[in-house]
């Protein structure tokens, strides 16, 4: 693994009037690292995200992503990462190959680039039977694994998957976290936010967010180590018990 950071953050802050979602983060992700962003609903982990893509502005703090700065260059960010949102982001009412060519589209490639992107896509997804079928009438484990997919179209230095495996079953789950495998393994940083504790197995490194703040930060081994725990789900209530 490359030692250059494509994630600094240090001091990031972000507050909604007097309440401080999240509180003064600090953390680095190396190039092609698997980095969990963990934490229970409402820890602050989607605010967080969305500093670091682009979408909101810090209250304070710095952070470069993929060398550029959240404050002045949040465009060159957006165009420089992938991204699957909590909530399911393709178009139920068009069919898989007119969601993978308009998304292709919106990160700017070319219509050949797009056909030869959509061919592999369908192919890798054995989508081949269901391409030309509305998007809505598919699965959601299915669903989930083309929004993945379509995200990374562009061939993005960094993908962020907020809660991407929220709601599927357990094979989908594992199918899911294949694909991250195969993307890290071909250089693509992988920033993912889940609240499925056993998920953080499968992370390079992990953060645990608690009311705002990183409360521990490191491999899955070294943490079950430091809380002398024996999986994951019990480093993280130790953390939320003080």
């Amino acid at each position: 693994m490359s030692i250059h950071n494509v994630i600094q953050v240090e001091g990031l802050t972000k507050k909604f009037g007097d309440f401080t979602a999240v509180n003064a983060i600090s953390f680095k992700v190396e190039k092609g690292e698997i980095f969990g962003f963990l934490g229970a609903n409402g820890a602050g982990k989607t605010t967080a995200m969305k500093m670091l893509i682009g979408i909101s502005i810090p209250s304070s703090g710095k952070a470069t992503v993929a060398g550029f700065d959240v404050f002045t260059h949040a465009e060159s960010i957006k165009k420089s990462i992938g991204y699957m949102s909590q909530k399911f982001a393709l178009y139920d009412d068009l069919t898989v190959k007119e969601n993978i060519t308009f998304f292709g589209g919106i990160y700017g490639l070319s219509r050949k680039r797009i056909r030869q992107k959509s061919a592999v896509l369908i192919e890798e997804l054995g989508l081949e039977k269901v391409a030309n079928k509305l998007v809505g009438a598919l699965p959601l484990g299915w669903k989930q694994k083309l929004s993945f997919s379509v995200s990374m179209i562009h061939d993005p230095k960094i993908v962020f998957l907020d809660e991407p495996t929220g709601g599927v079953d357990p094979i989908t789950r594992r199918q899911f976290w294949e694909m991250i495998y195969k993307a890290a393994n071909q250089g693509i940083t992988v920033f993912v936010t889940t609240h499925y504790m056993d998920e953080a197995e499968y992370c390079d490194r992990v953060s645990i967010m608690v009311n705002g703040k990183i409360e521990a930060l490191d491999t899955p081994k070294k943490l079950k180590e430091q809380f002398k725990v024996a999986n994951m789900n019990d480093v993280f209530l130790k953390l939320a018990r003080g």
